[in-house]
């Protein structure tokens, strides 16, 4: 499988991201993408991989934490839909999103996503799915939950620029190129109907299996979405009130999934951004963890 380690064993420790200038943002690709400008930032640590399932059990383990898809739901998130009685019982089951794209109209007619009950960090597609591997990503987890275990783990989601100087990574990782990158997983042949494999996963992968940037962070590229601080705000430029950033409802994702293909969503692209309600666990969003200071 061309740029995979077949080991999957990346480093532990943080990795430093330098204090200095760096150019962020592209043009000519998505709008949201733009202004193309340069900030500067001082140092800060990241893990180099995205945090596990094994880890995020450590972490329910030790605190009896209880995600958002395993908590009852409230009935007024459903309230002014036209829903059926068994339509309002599988809404408010605790669950998550699931892709599971089906045939609607036309053969070329997708519904892509279904929220699941029983979906959560432990069975992401749902109680008739896999339970998820340890060396997975963890995903199904919701922004407040992503936050809860950063905070436990004396560190902090990164902010949007900073995750993406890390995945620029000495600009060796190019903001505007347009073809998938060879050593990441992404989707190989024509989403959503065919999806030839050729990185050796048709779906989620372990953390660590192909190689690092120059940071020497993985799958900072496609693999799983991940979490960043910010609220979601349609341009760079537009400056966002910190009274808005505490009750935000959208959250900006960052470096794309397994799901992102050259056909349909060039997001595997340091630069490329999407917006996430945040109080939604899927089975393609995970996160890592920054550091202000090196943590150990």
């Amino acid at each position: 499988m061309p740029g995979a380690n077949p080991i999957c064993t990346p480093p532990s420790s943080p990795v430093k991201i330098p204090a200095g200038i760096y150019t962020i943002g592209s043009t000519g690709t998505y709008q949201e993408e733009g202004p193309k400008k340069q900030v500067e930032i001082a140092a800060f640590w990241i893990e180099p991989t995205e945090v596990t399932v094994a880890r995020f059990r450590e972490f329910v383990s030790t605190t009896g934490y209880v995600t958002t898809a395993e908590r009852a739901v409230d009935e007024e998130t459903i309230s002014g839909f036209e829903l059926s009685e068994e339509e309002k019982k599988r809404f408010l089951s605790p669950g998550g999103a699931v892709f599971s794209p089906q045939h609607r109209s036309t053969p070329s007619d997708f519904d892509w996503w279904h929220y699941v009950p029983g979906a959560n960090w432990k069975t992401p597609e749902g109680p008739n799915g896999d339970s998820a591997s340890s060396t997975h990503p963890v995903t199904q987890v919701s922004y407040e939950d992503a936050v809860a275990f950063a905070a436990w783990a004396g560190g902090r989601l990164p902010t949007e620029v900073q995750w993406e100087i890390a995945a620029t990574a000495r600009n060796r990782q190019s903001n505007s190129r347009r073809e998938p990158p060879k050593n990441a997983n992404t989707w190989q042949g024509i989403f959503p109907v065919q999806n030839s494999e050729e990185d050796g996963f048709v779906g989620i992968a372990p953390v660590g299996c192909f190689e690092p940037n120059s940071f020497g962070l993985y799958d900072m590229i496609g693999n799983v979405w991940e979490w960043t601080s910010n609220a979601y705000t349609p341009r760079r430029d537009i400056e966002t009130d910190p009274r808005v950033e505490l009750s935000a409802t959208h959250r900006t994702l960052k470096g794309g999934s397994f799901l992102c293909s050259e056909n349909y969503c060039l997001r595997y692209r340091p630069a490329a951004r999407q917006a996430q309600e945040s109080g939604l666990g899927t089975n393609h969003i995970g996160f890592r963890v920054a550091y202000d200071t090196r943590p150990y």
